[in-house]
């Protein structure tokens, strides 16, 4: 039996922690073999497993039943053993002989160690693919860099605490690297994206040099690397699309313009994020205005400034961020379906109001597929790359419907002066000063300028936090409120970690997320108990 405590999070997840992490390894194998119809998946970490449910499905209180009598069958050590990974690592790291010297070894007494032990994948997180892997036989506790490096090369292997693990692509890290591996650790399009998924065991085989990179052994190409041949009317772009039918060339990106469909579920497990569009009700009102399927991808802007030329006749819907919109020069209005004639232009000025419009075309847009979605993700470099001047975006023909006749008024511009969000419980409130939760309903808090796709940095009094220390890395959901050590919080969106350190004070609600994607630098922001489920 495995011992779990239940820890809120939010209104559509909770945790399970547990005390020791072969109880997680546990827990999780238990979890994942009894997985009811509604949940959306089963984030393992240091301490605890996160069960994501949706609740239109399962009912948040029978998954947590469920998961509290997997628990009560779970046995520590007696997790089937998954399937054997086998590593070829060239011990080359920068950090081999200082972090031999630290713990007291010899380089050749660290590699024997290292390539001795059977190591199991734990969990993941940090980056697509990243696993953590623990081992029985390793008994060191390796202390992190104390400066992180801002570049750590795809294939390093290197060793933090108790864990070992391998860089599926350059990203910045602190861990001390001891090798270098050619395994591709990550694909996007395999049916087994993550080599080293939860579960899975793996060894590592020294070797003398490394091997040349080659097709299906190099470690996972940036999506944006190699665009490929032309095809048809419209040539590859730099962001990696290819337009095999006449679509939309664009002439002005503006500040950020990216394709974005409703995103990616049920991959939290592999590290990959949600994504998808941060104002995912206005690319739903977007593609209905269009006759579209509802997920079908448009391209989100960030502040304005696209523009863009038709190559076939199109038909557009901008909905989202208000600001001036011109087709061919003449002024339309959004929230309608309009026709977009060949070689006319498509401008959006800088917004008045709000922070994201969405840019819809009948038929949907075309990107680069990642895990079943369009969905672009740049921190994990998955889906399309973001749209520069140049590139040409295809257009798909996904259309259901007729474009039907738009309700007139029936829309306004985003609230972004103030916004009042709701917030469900989350799972470390304990973890604060018994004033901190009424300083975060009594606050008026602003949006900083650190404000993107992965997360919004609020800007207002320090919550004080009554337990010192870190936390163990947990699962994340998007709208969890974490708080660093600064005392102010970040509501982490749709880009943000699948796992983080930050305690977790509250969660804003699913439906108060699409609010948060419209909030500017500056907005103010007020929060509110959410009202119980009926």
């Amino acid at each position: 039996m495995v011992t779990a405590r239940v820890r809120p999070m939010g209104e559509r997840a909770f945790l399970l922690e547990v005390d020791e992490l072969d109880d997680v390894l546990a827990l999780h194998a238990a979890l994942a073999a009894s997985r009811p119809p509604g949940v959306a998946d089963i984030v393992p970490a240091a301490r605890t497993v996160l069960v994501r449910v949706d609740t239109r499905v399962l009912p948040l209180a029978s998954a947590r039943a469920w998961a509290l009598a997997a628990a009560a069958d779970a046995r520590a050590g007696t997790e089937a053993d998954g399937p054997l990974v086998e590593l070829d690592i060239v011990y080359d790291g920068a950090d081999l002989a200082e972090t031999a010297e630290l713990l007291g070894l010899a380089a050749d007494e660290l590699v024997r160690r290292h390539t001795a032990a059977e190591w199991r994948v734990a969990f993941t997180g940090f980056a697509p693919g990243f696993g953590y892997l623990v081992s029985d036989d390793w008994a060191f506790d390796v202390p992190r860099l104390a400066s992180p490096r801002t570049r750590v090369p795809a294939g390093s292997v290197g060793l933090a605490g108790h864990f070992t693990g391998a860089y599926p692509r350059d990203t910045p890290g602190g861990w001390r690297l001891i090798g270098t591996t050619d395994a591709r650790l990550f694909d996007a399009g395999a049916e087994a994206p993550a080599l080293l998924a939860p579960g899975s065991r793996v060894r590592f085989r020294p070797t003398s040099e490394r091997a040349v990179a080659a097709a299906g052994s190099a470690a996972a190409p940036s999506p944006s690397a190699s665009p490929e041949p032309a095809k048809a009317k419209a040539r590859a772009t730099g962001s990696g699309l290819q337009a095999s039918t006449p679509g939309i060339r664009i002439l002005e990106p503006g500040l950020l313009a990216t394709v974005q469909d409703l995103g990616r579920g049920a991959a939290a497990s592999l590290g990959v994020a949600v994504s998808g569009a941060l104002d995912r009700g206005a690319l739903r009102t977007a593609n209905r205005l269009l006759g579209n399927p509802e997920g079908a991808a448009g391209i989100e802007v960030t502040m304005g400034g696209l523009r863009a030329v038709a190559e076939a006749d199109l038909w557009v819907a901008v909905t989202g961020a208000w600001g001036a919109v011109r087709v061919d020069g003449r002024a339309v209005d959004p929230y309608q379906a309009h026709a977009w004639p060949a070689g006319s232009e498509l401008q959006l000025d800088w917004f008045a109001h709000g922070a994201r419009a969405y840019v819809a075309v009948r038929g949907g847009v075309d990107g680069r597929v990642a895990l079943g979605s369009r969905a672009t993700d740049l921190l994990a470099g998955l889906g399309s790359a973001a749209l520069r001047a140049g590139d040409v975006v295809a257009v798909r023909d996904d259309a259901v419907l007729p474009i039907p006749v738009a309700p007139p008024g029936a829309w306004g511009a985003p609230h972004d002066d103030e916004i009042e969000l709701e917030l469900a419980p989350g799972p470390r409130a304990d973890w604060f000063a018994p004033g901190a939760l009424r300083m975060l309903f009594d606050t008026v808090w602003t949006v900083s300028n650190h404000a993107d796709r992965v997360g919004a940095r609020l800007d207002g009094p320090e919550l004080e936090r009554s337990r010192p220390g870190e936390l163990a890395s947990e699962g994340m959901v998007p709208g969890a409120l974490q708080v660093p050590p600064s005392g102010r919080p970040t509501i982490l969106l749709a880009d943000g970690p699948v796992t983080g350190g930050y305690p977790v004070i509250a969660v804003v609600t699913d439906a108060a997320l699409d609010l948060v994607a419209q909030a500017r630098p500056g907005t103010r922001i007020r929060f509110r108990h959410a009202r119980p489920p009926a």
